[in-house]
């Protein structure tokens, strides 16, 4: 099932990232409505053993704390999406805490202890090492963790998702061979991460899969909110001759959608990530790389009230990744042969490797 969230218009997302509310813990209003949201089967992953019943009479509380706002139409409005969805879902206790900097976390997380919270979700891989570490010092407490490498020597009561942001850039990279007629595509990036560099050697891989003799080229803004430093970065793209961008940036997709928008005689393409953004450039978007955090959510959650504290919980194109379908702006054939991919990659024929290696 397609999962598409409301596509707010340009001034209002500026505003929103303006206003970032402050990190004190908040009940999501109940009167926000989120769109369903399918759970899917976890795969097999390495945890305690847990009894076959979750434990009698035991309350349990969600508390989930976001990098930036929940109103961003991008990665916060999606753990948000997941939060509501759980309360509705389970019926359990959840708060939030919204545009928490990273010096915030430790103390935010501890808040939300002293309140009686006993799982606590960060959203974000830059609060990975301080989950953990408050992991190994609150032992009753179960904490779920995301980000882009397993824990080493994970804490039992630790929970980690695994991104995976390379697989859904493997599509997009299919996706974006597929429908070049100039010969070349670009990655236009935000910051060079090791999840960026995972993301480009994944669309090398796709090259490489396909037999492809399309270019990649590959720049990062420096920003991946900036959307006058992504203007700038896809117009020098358009300029060396690329007519797709695969845009993995969150606000400053805004930036590269007037690029694109500004030559219509070049007819230039753009792919997107996290949500549907059709909308900003209806006449250029293909597609977006989709992410569900409510269907993983609500399974580490029913494995947390059955007595399993801790695991490993990898995202892919099974578990709460998807690109959006129908592609647009191109080909029905180049659908039916990114559909044919993906499955292969769903059922292991495709093995999409990850690699974080640095890329000059």
């Amino acid at each position: 099932m397609k999962k598409k969230f409301l596509v707010l218009t340009t001034i209002f997302m500026i505003l929103s990232f303006a206003l970032a509310a402050c990190a004190a813990p908040q009940t999501p209003p109940a009167a926000t409505e989120a769109p369903a949201v399918e759970g899917t089967e976890a795969p097999a992953v390495e945890g305690t053993e847990a009894p076959a019943v979750e434990e009698p009479g035991k309350e349990y509380r969600l508390a989930a704390i976001f990098p930036g706002v929940i109103t961003d139409n991008d990665y916060n409005t999606l753990a948000y999406v997941g939060v509501t969805e759980v309360q509705k879902r389970l019926g359990i206790e959840t708060a939030y805490s919204e545009s928490v900097p990273v010096p915030d976390v430790d103390r935010v997380m501890r808040e939300y202890i002293d309140a009686g919270f006993n799982i606590i979700w960060t959203h974000g891989g830059q609060f990975v090492t301080q989950t953990v570490d408050l992991a190994r010092l609150f032992p009753d407490v179960v904490f779920i963790a995301e980000g882009d490498a397993p824990v080493e020597n994970s804490p039992e009561n630790l929970w980690f998702i695994d991104r995976n942001f390379h697989v859904g850039f493997y599509g997009i990279g299919t996706v974006a061979a597929l429908s070049t007629k100039t010969g070349k595509i670009g990655y236009l990036g935000g910051q060079s991460l090791a999840f960026s560099y995972q993301e480009v050697h994944a669309i090398q891989q796709a090259l490489t899969d396909l037999g492809s003799d399309v270019e990649l080229i590959y720049v990062w803004t420096g920003d991946f909110n900036d959307p006058t430093k992504a203007r700038q970065t896809a117009d020098a793209l358009i300029g060396q001759g690329v007519d797709v961008i695969m845009g993995a940036l969150n606000l400053g997709m805004l930036g590269a959608f007037e690029a694109v928008k500004a030559v219509p005689e070049k007819e230039i393409l753009i792919t997107a990530k996290y949500s549907d953004k059709s909308t900003f450039a209806p006449d250029n978007y293909i597609t977006s790389i989709l992410y569900d955090f409510a269907g993983p959510l609500e399974n580490i959650i029913n494995r947390i009230k059955a007595g399993e504290t801790g695991g490993y919980y990898p995202l892919g194109f099974d578990t709460g990744v998807e690109l959006q379908m129908p592609l647009q702006n191109v080909a029905p054939e180049v659908q039916t042969q990114v559909e044919e991919i993906v499955s292969k990659v769903i059922d292991g024929t495709i093995v999409v490797e990850k690699n974080s290696d640095p890329l000059e």
